[in-house]
């Protein structure tokens, strides 16, 4: 019997190429359809491998699910950035490849920013998805949160409404 080994951890350097397809292919499966072609291939050609390179230096946390040596997916954290809510911290992006989708990973990689996030002394956070992103909204919900919050996303000549779930 073979054991495939499953890690989430800090983000290298060295897995930048990883981390741009991982966000290549999980944006376009995610937000094919919601997000304006134009604008979501723009944003899509601005993260590239050394867009990521720089952001395993950045001041956000970035991690990384490690399933056998593959990258399957990605978190951003840190500070919260919206000052009207009272949570401390944020998660900013939680992105699977769409094949290491709905097998417990997500759980994995967000309870990892929870605990990380909560051992840097944070009281609480936040993490926004799209309105109409059925499949975070339901992701989120599981986890607990609570759509208290919303916002307008402008994506070129588009604005999408955004919901903000928060954690104590």
């Amino acid at each position: 019997m073979k054991t495939v080994s499953i890690d989430v951890r800090r983000a290298e350097p060295t897995d930048a190429r990883a981390i741009s397809l991982a966000h290549r292919l999980s944006w376009q499966h995610t937000y094919g359809g919601l997000i304006p072609h134009k604008a979501l291939t723009q944003m899509l050609e601005r993260r590239g491998e050394d867009w990521w390179r720089k952001a395993t230096r950045g001041p956000a946390t970035l991690l990384v699910a490690d399933v056998a040596g593959t990258v399957a997916g990605y978190a951003t954290l840190g500070l919260n950035r919206a000052r009207a809510l009272p949570q401390e911290g944020e998660i900013y992006e939680l992105y699977l490849r769409p094949e290491y989708q709905g097998i417990g990973l997500g759980r994995l990689l967000f309870g990892e920013c929870r605990r990380l996030l909560k051992s840097l002394g944070c009281n609480g956070l936040v993490v926004w998805c799209l309105e109409d992103s059925e499949q975070a909204e339901r992701f989120f919900r599981h986890q607990g949160g609570v759509d208290i919050a919303e916002g307008m996303e402008d994506f070129g000549d588009r604005s999408l409404r955004k919901i903000g779930y928060v954690w104590a």
